[in-house]
């Protein structure tokens, strides 16, 4: 994807966030790329649940700006950043258990239409939606369970149905927070894969402590320590990089 004449997806400029006297966020800057897949990692209390709150609106600013695109939403609520695209995966995400996977992900994309359904009329009745929940379906890895129920999912099926369905909500930015935490080795490799299929098609912001994840899906990664960005560079720059090696890969260099 050419994105050297399009607008940056999301941008931040100094960022701060007080809890008393703590910065939970220092003067922290940003951006994203459309298309492209950005990780933030950090150890615990690096301030990263922070960042994201305060990006979906959940927290307020207490100094800096946040761009949606070309649109400063520092004061803006979340349903507004929402209605510009910003999706934190749980802000769509309401499965239905009885509900099929092919249901629950046209329900979501009918949503942000700001409609319901008719209940006598069948979902492949609303052929864009229906055409939409395909298209995510297949690319979140679900085509050969879209018509079971979504309570006869494994875990790690569920979580790549709630990605599905934000996705079908066409967000500009999918905020995904620790989206591999529970999950067994086996479903968090198909995760991984799923994710990586969807490099390129959507933007993606990508908080997650598992650093295989990570170092296998991210385009660039920042490195939050303290509150600070301490590094920011593609997967080699992080991976080689003696400052983050000491702080959160645990690399000690007298050793």
């Amino acid at each position: 994807m050419n994105t050297a004449m399009l607008p940056l997806a999301l941008r931040t400029q100094g960022l701060v966030r007080y809890f008393g006297g703590l910065k939970a966020t220092n003067d922290v800057s940003f951006d994203i790329e459309p298309g492209e897949l950005r990780a933030i990692i950090g150890p615990n209390g690096a301030g990263k649940t922070t960042l994201i709150n305060l990006l979906t609106g959940e927290l307020p600013v207490h100094e800096g700006r946040i761009f949606i695109g070309q649109t400063d939403v520092t004061a803006q609520a979340i349903q507004q950043r929402v209605g510009l695209g910003l999706l934190r995966s749980y802000q769509i995400t309401s499965v239905f258990d009885a509900f099929t996977v092919f249901e629950n992900v046209c329900l979501a994309a009918r949503r942000k239409q700001g409609v319901g359904f008719a209940v006598w009329k069948p979902l492949t009745a609303y052929g864009d939606v229906a055409e939409r929940a395909r298209r995510v379906i297949e690319d979140c890895h679900l085509d050969e369970v879209k018509d079971v129920t979504a309570d006869s999912l494994a875990y790690g099926q569920r979580r790549q149905l709630e990605i599905a369905m934000a996705l079908a909500a066409d967000p500009r930015i999918l905020l995904l927070d620790e989206p591999m935490a529970g999950m067994s080795a086996a479903e968090g490799a198909a995760a991984i894969q799923m994710l990586a299929s969807l490099k390129g098609k959507y933007t993606i912001l990508l908080v997650e402590h598992d650093m295989n994840a990570v170092f296998s899906l991210a385009d660039r990664i920042s490195v939050l320590v303290y509150g600070s960005i301490v590094a920011t560079g593609t997967v080699d720059e992080i991976r080689n990089h003696p400052e983050v090696r000491r702080a959160y890969l645990g690399d000690d260099e007298d050793a």
